[in-house]
Parts: structure tokens; C-alpha cells; sequence
């Protein structure tokens, strides 16, 4: 394994203070996601000549410069009267650590695993006295021979990968162009529209009982160990997979999106390598809803919302069924559903959640915002970017994600993180590798 040297540990404040004695409350889908927490990578080829530290002396100083638009990120958790999370805007700062490694990046992304990865972005779970912890790390490494790492992790209570994406973007446009181009937007989710107002309004259930269960789960955390693998689809496989995916008759001439035909790929073929016979392991999908709640895309907060897809009337392995299915259920979460889930959720609140990634195989789509245009410099565009919800529980997860766009526009990178045997078996599922993707993270690496 290569060595890591850790420079050190800083904290980085923002360059205007904060308003004295501003709070910001949480909503009630930030509060869900208490036990989660985020971890991303973004690689960087890096123009030679620079001396080290020169060019982490720089991110260090546009960060700073980023965070005057960000006091929650900059602020400390405190419990408001009722016991819920709130956070104080004391301009408390970021958590920068700095570190380099030996060889070049692009040597490191031929044998990089989940360990090797995870120590490129640095994490400290919350201790007993909250207010001095902070719920926000970046860790930057470079390259000896060229190359840098960006690693972000923060707690899933105060931001979704949404909003971690838009984090990154925000500072590479102030690191590139001095200024921000999509300042955050920190505001509670919205109310029903008063127009919409139903007395008789029958509220969408199926939703509303895919979150009931949580009341009853105990935390899963177990010891299990878990790896990820990260496979690449071009945009030709992707469309491929959507034509496996598209159903065959004179009356359904629709076509999957990429994310559910691919879901149901990895369904189907982790279904199998978990002993569900024809049958279908239980799944629930996550998507980001911003869109359907009509709210800006600089919208700070989390906005995904879970939805279990019915595996009971689906008996085959059968890619057009599965999609199908996985496409009703996102279609059926539109705008009152979400609201009804909110509503329901603000009524029936539970101080102490567990894992959102829970007792089942979850699959998300994290395509909302395009991890790829995070420019620091001319030229310095990522080359890979990898994603983390953790901690990883039960049946596993996967992560549907965007790839460079050198790959064409529906190509995309799935993430699997499941128990180690099970990740080797997927490796070599047949179905997996008629699409031929290509193995960005393997077990063996």
C-alpha cells in the first residue's frame, strides 16, 4: 500500500465573519439522516512545475474565501427546546487536512480500493461534546509525481451528495473566476401550495409506509466487512442496457432512464448472488426530489427521498419488468407525494433514526448535479470522482453516479458497496459482463 504522509490538520475559517447570533433549524428529511455521513474523492491530473504545497496553499486560501457563503457548513450543532439538531452560525470553520503521497495519480487509480481510497478523505465520528465538533472535513493530498486528491466527508444530517457536489463546484468557481457563480440557498423545504389544499385529499400511503418501518429498526451497523467496486458504462453499454430494459409490446413502447434501467441491472444480478432464487431481494430507491418539489438547485439541505420498489409480482429476472417497476415507483413521486411524506414525517418525528441505508439493498441516484464541472483551473478537471454513504448496514448499496463526459452523455458509474464474497461473485455475473464495463474499483486491485 502506498504511504500516506499527513502534513497536518488545520482548521479554515471564511474571510467574512457571520452575522452574530444567526441559528439555522433543520427539517425534518435532514433530521432522518442523523446516523449517515458523506465521503467523496475527486482525482485531478496536475500541470507540472509547481512546488509542493503551492497548489494545496492555494485551494486552502479559495476555500476560505468559498466559505462566507456557507455558515452552515462553518457553524456547530446545538439541540434547540424540543430536542432537535440546530445549527449555530459561529463561523467555527472547516476541518483542512493536508497530506501527501508518493507515485502519480493516475498509478494510484490502477490499484485503488475502498481501504486505499477512504484515507484520502478524512473522517471523525462526533464526540460527546458536539459544539466542538465539526460536521464538515476536507482533506487535500498531492501527488509526488503529479496529481491530486480532494476528499470531502460531512455529516449527512446538514447536506445529501447534492449538496456535497455543489459544495466542490462552489470552490473550484471561486478558486477559477474569483467569484461564485450558484450561491447556496438555505431555507426550509416548502409548504403545500395553498391551492392544492384538499380537504378530501387521500395522501400516498406506499411512501408514507416506506418510512413507517423506521420507528421499529434497530441500528444494523454490523461487522461485516464491505467493499466497494466501482464499474464504468460507456455511453454505448448504457444504451444497450436501456434496450434490454425497454419492454417489448404494442402497447408500452417506453424506454427506461439510465438510472432505472441500471438499477435493475444490479437488482436482478445481487438478487441472484444473494440466494432470492427467481425471485427479488427487497430494494428501495432514493432519488433527489428538488425538482419536483420546485425548488432552485442551490438548495442546501437534504432533498432525497427513499421509495421501496414491490418485488412481489415481479417472479422473473426479467430486465424490462424490473425497470418497469423501478420507473412506476419514481413516477409516483411527484410533488403531493413528497409533501404528504413531509407532512406525515413532521407529525411523526423520531428523535434518535437509524441508518437510512437500512435492512435493505438500497440504490440511489446521485445524477442531480454533475460532479464533473468542478474546473479549479484551466485544465484541472477531475478525472474520476467516487461517492460514499456510510456507514454501509445489511443487504448493501449501490450508487449510480455520472462519468467524465469524455464518455459520452448517458455513460455512468456505478458504485457497489456489499459484503466482500458477494462483491467478488457480482464481479463475474454474466449479465454484468455482457455490457463489458469496465472494473474502476475491483475487489483485488
Amino acid at each position: 500500500m502506498a504511504d500516506i504522509t499527513y502534513i497536518c490538520k488545520r482548521t479554515v475559517v471564511s474571510t467574512k465573519p457571520v452575522q452574530p447570533g444567526k441559528h439555522c433549524s433543520l427539517s425534518v428529511l435532514d433530521r432522518l439522516m442523523e446516523q449517515n455521513h458523506l465521503r467523496s474523492v475527486y482525482y485531478f491530473r496536475t500541470p507540472g512545475g509547481r512546488e509542493p504545497g503551492e497548489l494545496t496553499k492555494k485551494l486552502r486560501e479559495s476555500l476560505s474565501e468559498m466559505l462566507t457563503c456557507f455558515p452552515i457548513v462553518t457553524g456547530r450543532l446545538l439541540k434547540d427546546p424540543k430536542g432537535h439538531w440546530m445549527i449555530k452560525c459561529n463561523d467555527a470553520g472547516v476541518r483542512m487536512v493536508e497530506a501527501r503521497i508518493k507515485g502519480s495519480v493516475e498509478d494510484w487509480l490502477k490499484s485503488v480500493d475502498r481501504e486505499k481510497e477512504l484515507k484520502l478523505v478524512h473522517w471523525e465520528e462526533m464526540y460527546h461534546k458536539p459544539y466542538f465538533w465539526s460536521p464538515f472535513y476536507v482533506q487535500i493530498t498531492e501527488f509526488g509525481e503529479g496529481g491530486l486528491a480532494i476528499g470531502l466527508s460531512c455529516f449527512h444530517l446538514l447536506a445529501d451528495p447534492t449538496c456535497a457536489t455543489m459544495f466542490v463546484k462552489a470552490w473550484a468557481d471561486v478558486t477559477l473566476t474569483g467569484k461564485m457563480l450558484n450561491p447556496p440557498l438555505f431555507h426550509q423545504l416548502p409548504p403545500r401550495r395553498p391551492g392544492r389544499k384538499n380537504p378530501n385529499h387521500e395522501p400516498y400511503m406506499e411512501l408514507i409506509n416506506c418510512y413507517k418501518p423506521i420507528a421499529d429498526k434497530i441500528n444494523l451497523v454490523t461487522d461485516t466487512k464491505h467493499v466497494t467496486i466501482a464499474l464504468a458504462f460507456s455511453d454505448p453499454m448504457v444504451r444497450a442496457c436501456i434496450a434490454n430494459g425497454q419492454a417489448m409490446n404494442a402497447f408500452d413502447q417506453s424506454s427506461p432512464s439510465p438510472f432505472e434501467a441500471l438499477a435493475g441491472l444490479f437488482w436482478v444480478c445481487i438478487s441472484k448472488l444473494k440466494g432470492a432464487g427467481d425471485g427479488l431481494i427487497d430494494m428501495s430507491i432514493c432519488s433527489d426530489m428538488r425538482n419536483v418539489l420546485h425548488l432552485d438547485n442551490g438548495f442546501f439541505g437534504n432533498c432525497m427521498v427513499y421509495n421501496k420498489v414491490n418485488s412481489k409480482s415481479l417472479k422473473e429476472h426479467k430486465l424490462s419488468d424490473v425497470a418497469k417497476a423501478i420507473g412506476e415507483v419514481m413516477a409516483k413521486m411527484d410533488n403531493d407525494g413528497i409533501t404528504d411524506l413531509i407532512e406525515w414525517l413532521e407529525h411523526n418525528g423520531y428523535q434518535s433514526p437509524p441508518p437510512m441505508n437500512g435492512c435493505e439493498l438500497m440504490c440511489a441516484s446521485l445524477e442531480a448535479v454533475d460532479p464533473y464541472l468542478a474546473v479549479f483551473e484551466e485544465g484541472f478537471v477531475p478525472i474520476r470522482v467516487s461517492s460514499y454513504v456510510e456507514p454501509v448496514v445489511a443487504a448493501g448499496h449501490v450508487l449510480v453516479l455520472p462519468s467524465p463526459p469524455c464518455e459520452g452523455p448517458l455513460s455512468r458509474t456505478v458504485m457497489v458497496t456489499l459484503p466482500e464474497d458477494e462483491a467478488a461473485r457480482l464481479c463475474e455475473d454474466d449479465l454484468i459482463l455482457h455490457f463489458s464495463p469496465t472494473i474502476l474499483i475491483g475487489v483485488n486491485n
